[in-house]
Order: C-alpha cells, then sequence, then structure tokens
C-alpha cells in the first residue's frame, strides 16, 4: 500500500496554510499513535491557527515598513500660517489657506499625526526600583505599576483575619485595575509606592489610593486563581428606593459605591458577591462599575430594622403603599363625573391592609427591568394626580387634540341618560343589577356613589379603546394600579402634580391661576402635602412626574410624553414580557 505523497510547499504558502497542510498528512499508525492524535489536536486548535494568522500580518506589515513623510507638520504649519500672515493675501487661494491652516480641526489632525509619527504616546513609567531583584520572594512577587486619573482606583481590600495579609477583595468591572489585567481578587499587598503597609488600616490604604495621582506602585504576592469565565452581566433593575453610599456603615469602600435614587435604572455587571453586587447607571459615561446593596442583603438588613424598631414609621414606609388613601378619594375621579368617594371591591386588592408584620412586608428594592419596543397594540396611560392638578381637564384637552391617537375608557353609569347623551360616548348607561353584578365580577378597576348614583371604570372599556389603535388615557386613584399593572396593559404611569412652593407669595399667585379660584396657604398646605403622601406611597409605579407650572407648558410636556410613549423604547417589568 502506497503512502500518499507530502504537498508541495512554497516559499509563498502562509504559515496557517502549511499548518493545515501538515494537519491533513497526519495519519495515525501502529507506531506513535498516541503522538500523532496529540499533534492533530495541537494543530486543530483554533487559537493557534489565529496566532498563525497574526503572525502573517504582522510580517506583512514589517515588510511594508509604514513610516511617516513627516514628524513635525504642526510645526510647518505654524511657519506656513506666520509667513502667510507677514504678507499681504490678496488672492483668494492664499486667505482660503490660512483660514483652513487656523481651523482648530485641522490643527488637532496635525497635532495628533505628530504624536503618532513621533510614537510618544506611551505613558511615561518612572524605573522600577533597584532593589527588585534582591527580594527574598522574587519568584513569587509582583511588581505592579497602574496609572491613574482622578478616578478611583476601582478595587476594595480587606484584612485577612487569619494571616492580617491585607487582600484584595473585589474588582470593579471597567475601573482603572480591571483595565489593567494585573490586579485580581485574592492577590495580597505588600508595599503602596515603596511603603509597607501590613500595619495599616484598609480603610488607611484605601484613602492613600483614592488620594494618589499618576504612577501608583505595588507590590503583590499573586493569588492562586482560576481562569475568570465570566461573562459581563445583562441584568437591569430599576431602583426601588434612594441609596447614598457615604450614609451605609455596612458598605466595605464608601467611595467605591454607586449612589443612585429610586426610578434609576442600574445595569448589575457582577452578582458574584451575595452581598454586595457591582452595578453601572444607565446613561451615566462612567464605563467603571461600583458597589450597590444586593437584593438579599437590603432586604435582611431592613426586615432586622423592622424587628427590632419600635417605631412603626419604618414598617409603615413599606406597608403604606398596600393602604386606602383617604386623603385623595373623591378627587378628578373622570372628566365628567361630579365628586364622589370611591369605593373598592376588596377582593381586587392585592395586598389586605393589616398590622405590620415583619414577615410579611413587601420590601420595596428593585424590579428587574427591560426595554419595551412600541409594538402594534397601544399602551395604557395613566395619569394620576393630586390635589389641585386637574388631570381630568388635561386628559380632555389631549384627546380633543389629536383624537385619532388618544381615546379615553367610557365610564358607565346608573343614572338615566340625559337628553344630549349618546349612549357609548359620554358614558355606557347600564341598570343597577348590572352594575352590582360586574362588581361582583371584579369588572370595574374603580367605582363610587353620587347621588344615589353609580359611577365606575370598567376593564371592559380600556379595552375597548385599545382595540381601536389608540392610546388608552385614564385618570384613577393610585390603589387602581394594582389591577391596571398586567402584560395586557403595561401600562405608563404619569404623575401630575401643580407647582408648589413653600410659603411664597408667587406659589400662592401662579396656584391661583391653576384652579382658577382663591387659594389660601392652608389650600396650598394641603397640596403640598397631598402631592407627597402620593410619590411617597406610589413613586416605585411611577414612570414620569409633570409638574404643572400652568396648563399651557403642562400641556405641551404632555404631548411631548405621550409622543415618546408612543413611539421611543421604555424600561418596562421583565414580567410583562415573559409572560405576554
Amino acid at each position: 500500500m502506497t503512502q500518499p505523497s507530502m504537498p508541495v510547499v512554497s516559499a509563498n504558502t502562509d504559515l496557517h496554510e502549511t499548518l493545515a497542510l501538515l494537519t491533513s498528512q497526519l495519519h495515525p499508525g501502529a507506531n506513535h499513535e498516541e503522538d500523532l492524535v496529540f499533534l492533530k489536536d495541537v494543530f486543530s486548535e483554533k487559537s493557534l491557527c489565529y496566532l498563525m494568522k497574526i503572525h502573517e500580518k504582522l510580517k506583512q506589515y514589517k515588510k511594508q515598513s509604514p513610516t511617516p513623510v513627516l514628524h513635525n507638520a504642526s510645526c510647518l504649519a505654524e511657519h506656513l500660517t506666520e509667513e502667510l500672515q507677514n504678507r499681504l493675501l490678496e488672492e483668494k487661494e492664499g486667505k482660503e489657506l490660512l483660514l483652513l491652516l487656523n481651523a482648530p480641526h485641522i490643527k488637532a489632525m496635525l497635532s495628533t499625526h505628530d504624536t503618532v509619527a513621533q510614537k510618544n504616546f506611551d505613558p511615561v513609567l518612572p524605573p522600577l526600583p533597584e532593589d527588585v531583584e534582591n527580594e527574598p520572594e522574587e519568584e513569587s512577587v509582583k511588581i505592579v505599576r497602574l496609572v491613574k486619573n482622578k478616578e478611583p482606583l476601582g478595587a476594595t481590600i480587606r484584612r485577612d483575619e487569619a494571616t492580617g495579609a491585607v487582600i484584595v477583595a473585589r474588582i470593579m468591572r471597567g475601573g482603572a485595575a480591571d483595565r489593567s489585567g494585573l490586579v485580581h481578587v485574592g492577590d495580597e499587598l505588600r508595599e503602596l509606592n515603596g511603603s509597607l503597609i501590613n500595619h495599616k488600616r484598609p480603610d488607611e490604604i484605601s484613602h492613600i489610593l483614592s488620594k494618589s495621582q499618576g504612577s501608583i506602585t505595588l507590590k503583590i504576592i499573586p493569588a492562586v486563581i482560576e481562569e475568570d469565565k465570566l461573562k459581563e452581566s445583562r441584568v437591569y433593575l430599576r431602583a426601588l428606593f434612594d441609596y447614598v453610599p457615604l450614609e451605609d456603615r455596612a458598605t466595605p469602600c464608601q467611595e467605591a459605591g454607586l449612589p443612585f435614587k429610586r426610578g434609576d435604572i442600574l445595569q448589575v455587571v457582577s452578582q458574584e458577591d451575595a452581598t454586595w453586587w457591582q452595578a453601572k447607571k444607565v446613561g451615566d459615561c462612567n464605563l467603571r462599575a461600583a458597589l450597590i446593596p444586593s437584593a438579599h442583603f437590603q432586604e435582611r438588613r431592613l426586615r432586622y430594622r423592622l424587628k427590632t424598631s419600635s417605631f412603626p414609621s419604618i414598617a409603615a414606609t413599606y406597608e403604606r403603599h398596600d393602604r386606602d388613601d383617604s386623603d385623595l378619594e373623591g378627587k378628578d375621579v373622570a372628566g365628567q363625573r361630579r365628586s364622589f368617594r370611591l369605593k373598592r371591591e376588596q377582593k381586587n386588592s392585592l395586598v389586605e391592609p393589616c398590622t405590620p408584620d415583619a414577615n410579611h412586608v413587601d420590601f420595596l428594592i428593585y424590579e428587574e427591568v427591560t426595554l419595551y419596543l412600541p409594538g402594534d397594540r397601544p399602551r395604557l396611560v395613566v395619569l394620576l394626580g393630586s390635589l389641585g392638578s386637574r388631570i381630568a381637564e388635561l386628559k380632555q384637552k389631549v384627546i380633543a387634540d389629536n383624537p385619532r391617537l388618544y381615546g379615553l375608557a367610557v365610564p358607565h353609569t346608573t343614572r338615566a341618560r340625559k337628553s344630549h347623551e349618546r349612549e357609548g360616548v359620554e358614558y355606557h348607561f347600564i341598570t343597577r343589577t348590572s352594575f352590582e353584578a360586574g362588581i361582583n365580577d371584579g369588572k370595574f378597576i374603580e367605582y363610587g356613589e353620587y347621588k344615589e348614583n353609580l359611577y365606575g371604570t370598567s376593564l371592559e372599556s380600556i379595552h375597548r379603546t385599545l382595540l381601536q389603535n389608540k392610546i388608552c388615557l385614564v385618570d384613577v386613584q393610585p390603589e387602581a394600579l394594582k389591577v391596571l399593572r398586567t402584560p395586557a396593559f403595561k401600562p405608563y404611569v404619569i404623575f401630575v402634580r401643580p407647582s408648589v412652593l413653600d410659603s411664597e407669595k408667587k406659589s400662592l399667585s401662579s396656584c391661583s391661576s391653576l384652579v382658577s379660584v382663591a387659594v389660601t396657604e392652608q389650600d396650598l398646605m394641603d397640596m403640598r402635602q397631598s402631592a407627597e403622601r402620593l410619590e411617597q406611597r406610589y413613586g416605585h409605579w411611577l414612570d414620569y412626574v409633570l409638574v404643572k407650572e400652568d396648563p399651557l407648558s403642562a400641556m405641551a410636556e404632555l404631548h411631548a410624553v405621550l409622543e415618546r410613549v408612543r413611539l421611543e423604547p421604555q424600561w418596562v417589568p421583565v414580567s410583562w414580557l415573559r409572560t405576554s
């Protein structure tokens, strides 16, 4: 049996092609079969092929030997500019050349060219310490030099309780330490800028690092670590509480904490630490991740505070959103209705009012969200208003301005139809028996009684408007959100509140113009407290807060918000898309 002939390899054959031909000739035989299989596996590795291709590209680059024509283009341009300025520029071309040479973008381009041509863009680092080679632990010691600007180093440290060593506790994704790739979790720090740090507390070392500028030299005993195979997370959370790291004594490093407000969208990039996650704020240009309390840790310490506190206000903070807001009942329930006191069907409540119990508190911490692209079916827009906001008028004006895009949920009533009214336009007129049956079946998101007649907004009315391919606008009491926050509606919640300033005459006059009646200081206080209570209790459900300075500006702002809801992606709970 004849052996296959070896392929002819010329001088022009690329290295990776030669490797492929060699691999094709490796046929395991009786002798040295294991060695041949091993060689074939090695030569077939994709990483090796990629390295060969990179090698060839570098060889081609070396053969071409690209060199810049000039190293001082900026200086030549300056000399030419001086010459042109010293002469009388009567020619059009000379004036145009002078303008071009003085243009900022041309100067920047020439400066960049010279920087690259002179190859002086690498950071200039001081020499390594002379005594590095004399270290007794030379084989295990690593000298790391980092160039740091005003940003934090992006690492936290801790003291090992057993050995007393200063250990790197965590590396912030995107920070200076992470970008260098030279510092890892578990590394032991021995020296900082040539000074021993074993006797210093971790907070003292962190303070020195935060104040250091320019070059930082670290002497490190590397940790035995496995290859990091973790990729950056794509988990997005909406914060449901405010967080100030400088006020949190539990954080391992206050400077490394990420401050955020309720409603901010956070991208969690690491959940390796069960207590402190690493996250970035969406929209923040800072690439470095920072620390936030994990959901489990935040809930655990809130539950502990609730158990140990003698003040009921802590429990109320997390349960008050489950209670009736009796101070707001009966205000602006719908545009076509008189004021009446709302009644809610108890079985529609997701959480019954109860005595604060640490074992049954729904803590507001984070909500996982994702971007929702507007689809064929419009979203429901819910308007919530505090005292004095007059949201019914805003709603009616928006619909009147563009009835093709927006519609309302026509309410139901048991009163008799007037001569000028039309069924399904002002109201759906039904019997009291039918209305009460709808209440028992849970068909109304809210209802009430006025002058012995029932009024209410039904789920069916909302669906009917959405099926007409219109954005449905409803103004309801905040408790109704428990029924409306579903994948079917995907509601966008807008809170409208009047601009009320503390004890200022201009606030008194501006609010008077809003409601067209005389407003007293007590009225202003009631409006302010109403807005604060609603935002405190239901702020975790709000997508937008519209401060109503005057009717015209409020209408323009509302139109702009509704246009964004209709056309632009919005953050919504992940559960709305997983179950829809």
